[in-house]
């Protein structure tokens, strides 16, 4: 399930390409044929579940030393890899039951954003990055076709960094496996994948004096005294927190379908070769989903005051008491849909309605006891979709859901999106995306062996209309959203699950120019947001990032080399904070953020099939002291930091 897949497609940080052409990979010159596989040329590309247009691996340097995982507005606590929010106001993607942890959505891996690859060769790329204070990110993948029209891939991401700080170790693992098979004569498909993720962040609850960071007896930031000084573990040479939050999950999903439509038998101009031409006319399909999220809050060195505002207990001095709180959700969702397909096969139009039935069990486990509620709901669902084969070709999609049934009952979401490449120099889209949807099961129900909330909320609605127009020829991009909210879910400034009734709206408009002078490129990007109505929302009003480059081939084109200077700043302004306790940001209106931008230098290079860069961030702690991320959190010291990624194809 997608509920958000239009607005992934609309960030201001997509690839522009310099040159003012179309994208074009040397790993991928044409696309693969599933009916003669040929090897003279390397041909990688893929596909997402939802869609049949194919893309081919990015390759390009001008961004490469960016931060994984903070792009493009995206901000952690201070550390490579802790919880994160978005500075561009993005309400939760969610519909029907669901846990409701999401600040270490940016990390996991979903089966939305799994690509499905086609090969002509089997294609392994690994990428690593180094940075201050062991910091680590290792990815491996590795993609082949097993036969023309099946191909499998299988990737490993890790992500760990110990920070500047103490007790704030993060360490994450994320897997999957995913395949997809098409029979030799067109009528089958199938999708297949399997997915996990484990997150892990050690707590901290950020530094006790901010003002710490200026004083030259804490040039060390391992000094600098932290709000839970008394969780620090002794067991080995690093220091480790007691205070851990934990999201591990799971998902299996199968995608397959089997359709009925006409098939052309084509011959090229001396008839000594044949393939065949198959356009779909009717398709049943069937999607299965096994999913399972668990979240684990873990204290095993409690301090009465850090929980004074929820519960009032001693703990014992001797270590014999702990906090501890689990909650897990298990899904098991089927649905048959019955497909309809009309035009001719390049200009396709496919349509489809079905229902579906979805069982969730929701536990929470607090040691000395739990409580579970099983929930059924019985939902319809549709759409329309038409891909942009073709350059000039209109696109558009629409996608409905509805639950009929259950605790979700009343819950939908209906999003259309139209859009056209004009000539190929414009790239025009508009679209409107409504989602009604329920408090997640950790907003109405928490349990630990001292403390219980509960709540009952109504509904909330989240309406988006926007507009996007691009250019890759002009180098630009420009996007409008508006936000309509009404019973909007949030953590109040108490860190309790709340509701704010009134209507509001959020206006956001994102651009992006790149201006080119011979080898010279100004990269800019820039997003203003304006909240109404007195809304508990916590953004900046203006976010802005500007990187100024010399980019070109050397040594008669056998290195291409990128290097110059970024600046990432946005205006002041109260930002939320995060509670350890519930794994979440929450609206705070005291603790106001003020930074000046934060500054690096970089060189990044290209070899045939590998890339590599060395930066210097954070260049403006070297005269001032720390970025403030949010309160009591800062960001880390001027770092050096490394990284490669290295494709070998067989």
């Amino acid at each position: 399930m997608a509920t958000n897949t239009v607005q992934a497609q609309q960030q201001p940080g997509a690839p522009l390409d310099l040159n003012g052409e179309k994208k074009q990979d040397s790993l991928a010159y044409d696309k693969s044929n599933t009916d003669e596989w040929h090897n003279e040329q390397v041909r990688v590309n893929y596909r997402y579940v939802n869609s049949e247009k194919e893309y081919t691996p990015d390759t390009s340097i001008h961004t490469f030393h960016r931060k994984p995982y903070s792009q493009p507005w995206y901000q952690d606590l201070g550390n490579f890899g802790t919880a994160t929010r978005n500075l561009q106001f993005t309400p939760d993607n969610r519909l029907g039951p669901t846990l409701g942890y999401h600040a270490f959505d940016i990390y996991r891996l979903t089966a939305d954003s799994l690509k499905y690859y086609n090969t002509s060769a089997p294609y392994s790329e690994f990428a690593y990055n180094l940075g201050s204070k062991l910091e680590q990110r290792a990815h491996i993948l590795h993609t082949q076709n097993i036969k023309p029209n099946w191909n499998f891939a299988v990737q490993y991401n890790k992500v760990t960094s110990d920070g500047y700080f103490l007790l704030n170790r993060s360490n994450h693992d994320n897997a999957s496996l995913n395949t997809h098979f098409q029979s030799v004569n067109r009528r089958y498909k199938l999708f297949f994948a399997v997915i996990y993720n484990k997150n892990q962040q050690d707590e901290n609850g950020g530094l006790a004096d901010l003002s710490q960071l200026g004083q030259d007896e804490f040039n060390d930031r391992n000094t600098v005294d932290i709000n839970y000084s008394n969780a620090a573990s002794n067991t080995n040479n690093t220091p480790r927190s007691l205070v851990t939050n934990t999201l591990r999950d799971y998902a299996v999903t199968l995608n397959h379908n089997y359709s009925w439509g006409s098939t052309d038998t084509l011959y090229n101009e001396d008839s000594t070769n044949m393939s065949l031409s198959y356009t779909p006319r009717f398709s049943i399909s069937h999607k299965f989903l096994l999913q399972g999220k668990l979240h684990t809050f873990k204290d095993t060195r409690p301090d009465s005051l850090r929980y004074a505002d929820f519960f009032n207990y001693s703990f014992a001095s001797n270590e014999g008491d702990s906090v501890f709180s689990q909650q897990v959700q298990n899904t098991i969702d089927n649905a048959l849909l019955l497909n309809g397909f009309f035009g001719k096969k390049e200009k396709q139009v496919a349509f489809n309605a079905g229902v579906g039935i979805q069982a969730d069990k929701f536990t929470t486990r607090f040691l000395i006891d739990d409580a579970s509620q099983n929930v059924v709901s019985n939902y319809l669902t549709g759409g329309i979709n038409k891909d942009a084969v073709d350059t000039g070709q209109w696109y558009y999609n629409a996608t409905a859901k509805f639950y009929l049934t259950g605790i979700a009952a009343g819950n939908s979401l209906l999003a259309i999106n139209i859009g056209k490449d004009i000539a190929n120099k414009l790239d025009l889209a508009i679209g409107i995306q409504q989602n009604i949807n329920n408090a997640p099961y950790s907003y109405t129900t928490y349990y630990n062996q001292f403390d219980t909330i509960t709540n009952s909320f109504n509904k909330e609605t989240i309406t988006r209309v926007y507009g996007t127009i691009s250019s890759n020829k002009y180098k630009f991009f420009v996007t409008l959203n508006n936000y309509f909210i009404n019973n909007y879910l949030y953590f109040n400034s108490s860190r309790l699950p709340d509701q704010f009734a009134a209507s509001f709206n959020i206006t956001q408009l994102s651009l992006r120019k790149i201006l080119k002078w011979r080898n010279v490129v100004f990269d800019n990007e820039l997003l203003l947001q304006q909240t109404t109505g007195n809304a508990p929302v916590n953004v900046p009003q203006v976010l802005g990032r500007h990187q100024l480059s010399y980019e070109r081939y050397v040594f008669k084109n056998a290195l291409k080399i990128a290097t110059g200077g970024e600046i990432r700043y946005h205006s002041a302004y109260h930002s939320a904070a995060y509670s350890p306790i519930f794994n979440r940001f929450y609206y705070q209106n005291s603790a106001y953020i003020s930074n000046i931008p934060a500054m690096s230098v970089f060189f990044n290079f290209k070899i045939k099939k590998f890339r590599a860069f060395i930066m210097m961030d954070q260049l403006q702690q070297l005269f001032t002291t720390n970025m403030i991320v949010a309160p009591s959190y800062a960001a880390s010291n001027a770092m050096i930091r490394f990284g490669f990624n290295w494709i070998l194809i067989k």
